[in-house]
């Protein structure tokens, strides 16, 4: 097993969106509600269930996030990995509709200890629409550092075209 990384430890990276027409509160439901999550979380080729949501600091989101699409799912079995893992992230900020920080714990990984990984998240309303930036931590070593940013990546594309979406329909 390899050693434990505190998170103070490692290095993070970030992700920039912004979202032309879109309105704060929209995008803010969006990553905490049910329903918002339910619609767009998780990388590509996922799904994501929500079974408890307590939105307050020191409370809880768990889902369960299961890999649906072939080629995940074969990475998934390759990798040694379950196709469907529940997960809990632990909210250690909840500032709406500016900043959401929450803690998730990566015990997924065949070979590695359990080990906390921490997300923020800034809303920022603009004349053109909404900003978001995501400040991650980096993962245990370069590779999985490298996977969790394409997955992220993945997820926030998922997240785009949903606001996309939305905005043609006149939702958003």
């Amino acid at each position: 097993m390899k050693t434990r990384v505190p998170a103070s430890a490692r290095a993070h990276f970030m992700i920039e969106r912004s979202y032309a027409t879109a309105t704060l509160d929209d995008v803010w439901a969006l990553w905490t509600t049910s329903v918002g999550i339910e619609a767009w979380w998780g990388p590509e080729g996922f799904d994501v269930a929500v079974t408890f949501l307590d939105l307050r600091p020191g409370g809880e989101l768990v889902y369960t996030m299961t890999a649906t699409a072939p080629q995940q799912v074969e990475f998934m079995k390759r990798a040694g990995m379950p196709l469907t893992t529940e997960c809990t992230v632990r909210y250690t900020e909840v500032s709406p509709p500016h900043r959401l920080a929450y803690s998730t714990i990566a015990d997924f990984i065949p070979g590695v200890a359990p080990y906390e990984v921490a997300t923020v998240v800034d809303f920022n309303a603009t004349a053109q629409g909404v900003t978001l930036a995501i400040r991650f931590d980096a993962m245990h070593d370069d590779i999985w550092t490298e996977r969790a940013r394409a997955g992220h990546e993945s997820q926030m594309r998922k997240l785009d075209r949903l606001i996309a979406a939305q905005q043609r329909a006149g939702l958003a």
